[in-house]
């Protein structure tokens, strides 16, 4: 697979780690099969549906699966001539990447590719990103860093949520913060773990910034001297948190973005959509009465919204995905057809997240015509996190009352 293919899957399974462009870890497995129809490339197709609001771990999956694994990447051993057009190599990505880490520490197994490496034809061609990683060691034990360079669509609605901390219902996280620099660019700090869930002590931390022209500058360290599979070897990761951001703001990585394949568009919703406001809006309007629910934390993006909500026996994540052409989609747990041909399916289930003693309870529907509505209740705020009640704040009837509801049909 093309380099730049493999880092757009790669970013697409992290950057999986926060925005809502592709919500394959944001609801139960069951919610979403069939989704693909769903996925708007929020940015361009390096990022594809990024940052996906990891729930499976955050970023720089790229590093460790597509620079530090097979092929695509380049170890250095001297600092080759820059291209003509100025497009760096691999081992030029390389360099550049050593001289901003911190000195004093020592760089292993480093790898990167970049906009200067041969293609297919033998010569240089235009790549949508480039990346490099590195084992750094500051004395203290090794950690693996990664970062990634690329360019995406500048329009606000397009990148944006790159920048933008997830939500705690959907990730579980120790810090995360944001700030808009001087320049317009946004630069978010985002400290949590490789395995939200917490089952090991992988941490994972991530830096992003974001230029108003569509400058992409992503980098993500653990404290292991690989993303999965190694035990820790220090208590934090090797950088900083200072340190990770001036990696990431060096304007040294403005000058690879300017030699980077121009993004495509991302596709803007059409008129007459699900919005993330309208399906949000439509859930809590679509709440049981009677039952004293306060709604709490709240989000979503197009075809999609969640609500913490709370009877005062505890929080409980409610999801629901709303979705067109889905007629090739056949909903798990109990199935029954009703008399307007839709399919309804219902389930109880446990939880898939790690979290203890969590339950999902799912009504998925499908229409006729493939319109689908499903809407699943967890027991927990976080399914991360244990258990915050015996059972989901919403009854099985009441998520298919919410799911069958003709409203929805107002959102095609």
């Amino acid at each position: 697979m093309p380099f730049e293919d493999r880092l757009g899957e790669a970013m697409r399974h992290t950057g999986g780690s926060f925005e809502l462009g592709d919500r394959r870890d944001l609801v139960e497995s069951s919610l979403i099969r069939g989704r693909r129809r769903l996925a708007r490339r929020r940015t361009a197709a390096v990022t594809g549906s990024v940052l996906a609001l990891a729930t499976v771990g955050l970023g720089g999956a790229y590093a460790a699966g597509l620079v530090g694994g097979e092929g695509g990447g380049s170890s250095v051993a001297a600092t080759p001539t820059r291209q003509a057009d100025g497009a760096l190599s691999g081992e030029q990505m390389v360099s550049l990447f050593k001289s901003l880490l911190p000195p004093g520490g020592a760089v292993t197994k480093e790898q990167g590719s970049g906009p200067g490496d041969p293609g297919a034809s033998g010569k240089p061609s235009a790549s949508f990103a480039a990346s490099v990683s590195g084992v750094f060691d500051d004395g203290n034990g090794p950690g693996l860093v990664a970062l990634g360079v690329s360019r995406v669509d500048p329009a606000p609605d397009a990148g944006g949520q790159q920048v933008t901390c997830p939500a705690k219902a959907l990730v579980d996280y120790d810090s995360c913060q944001t700030e808009q620099r001087p320049d317009g660019s946004r630069y978010m700090l985002f400290q949590g773990y490789e395995n939200p869930n917490r089952s090991d002590l992988t941490k994972a931390w991530r830096a992003v910034l974001l230029t108003p022209k569509g400058t992409l500058i992503d980098a993500s360290e653990w404290n292991a001297p690989t993303e999965k599979g190694s035990r820790v070897s220090r208590e934090t990761p090797p950088l900083t948190a200072g340190q990770l951001k001036a990696l990431v703001i060096s304007p040294k990585w403005l000058s690879v973005a300017d030699t980077l394949r121009a993004p495509e568009k991302a596709d803007r919703p059409v008129g007459g959509g699900s919005s993330a406001e309208a399906v949000q809006k439509q859930l809590i309007a679509l709440l049981p009465a009677g039952k004293g629910l306060k709604v709490g934390e709240k989000g979503g993006q197009d075809g999609y919204a969640f609500v913490v909500v709370d009877d005062g026996k505890g929080k409980s994540l409610v999801q629901i995905n709303v979705q067109s052409g889905m007629t090739d989609v056949s909903p798990e747990g109990t199935v029954s057809t009703l008399a307007d041909g839709t399919v309804l399916g219902l389930a109880k289930k446990p939880g898939e997240k790690g979290g203890a003693g969590v339950v999902s309870w799912i009504a998925d529907t499908v229409r006729p015509d493939g319109f689908r509505v499903v809407v699943s209740a967890v027991n927990s705020e976080n399914q991360h996190k244990a258990a915050t009640r015996a059972e989901p704040a919403l009854t099985l009837d009441e998520l298919r009352a919410i799911a069958l509801d003709q409203r929805w049909l107002t959102l095609k």
